[in-house]
């Protein structure tokens, strides 16, 4: 099922002449197992050189945002911008504690149940993409417009770690918008408002 988000950033694509699209795998919680960040990022690398020409703007939420930062260091010239919506870079190093860290490298696929209710599934090859695919430790050499959006209730990803991106991004052009409230998934109206007022204006601004 489409979210609420996902059909209000549609409902904006149709009523604006730039071309904004959404793409989505409809197969993505089957699949999810086999999945690594390196599959999944040379994937969407694969979908924007054959549906898109010229600049994008890129929007990625949670491990999407992380995803996003990537498309951005390998296509700087046709990344003119970069929206994070709960952006999740480094997942597999902040977000497991050493000894579930440690199962993984010896080959185990961990189950665990998230603050939000979620059960999630890794896997040791996804976790071991993940490590190889770290960006916080370092500048990154991203000079695009980047906007980062994050709800300070968050308790999969925590808002500190907008704030690392921010301080790690070569670019001169951030801004964190802080959500008093919103939590992890951004999809109350006010909460989708202020994600479509960002895009907006990124979308206005000139090339």
């Amino acid at each position: 099922m489409e979210s609420s988000r996902a059909r209000r950033l549609r409902s904006e694509a149709r009523s604006r002449p730039s071309s904004l699209r959404l793409l989505r795998d409809r197969r993505v919680r089957r699949r999810f197992r086999r999945g690594t960040l390196a599959r999944w990022l040379d994937d969407a690398l694969l979908v924007i050189d054959r549906l898109t020409d010229g600049p994008i703007i890129v929007l990625g939420s949670s491990m999407g945002g992380w995803i996003g930062l990537h498309l951005a260091l390998r296509m700087p010239t046709r990344v003119t911008a970069l929206v994070g919506i709960a952006a999740a870079p480094d997942f597999t190093e902040w977000a497991f504690p050493q000894h579930l860290k440690d199962r993984m490298s010896a080959g185990e696929t961990l189950r665990r149940q998230l603050p939000d209710g979620s059960a999630q599934v890794t896997t040791a090859g996804f976790w071991q993409s993940g490590q190889e695919m770290q960006l916080l430790g370092s500048e990154l050499a991203i000079d695009c417009p980047v906007r980062l959006i994050h709800g300070d209730c968050d308790d999969v990803v925590p808002v500190e770690i907008a704030f690392r991106l921010k301080d790690r991004l070569r670019s001169r052009d951030v801004q964190v918008t802080v959500i008093k409230g919103g939590g992890h998934r951004l999809s109350e109206p006010h909460e989708i408002d202020a994600i479509l007022r960002t895009v907006g204006a990124l979308m206005e601004r000139p090339q």
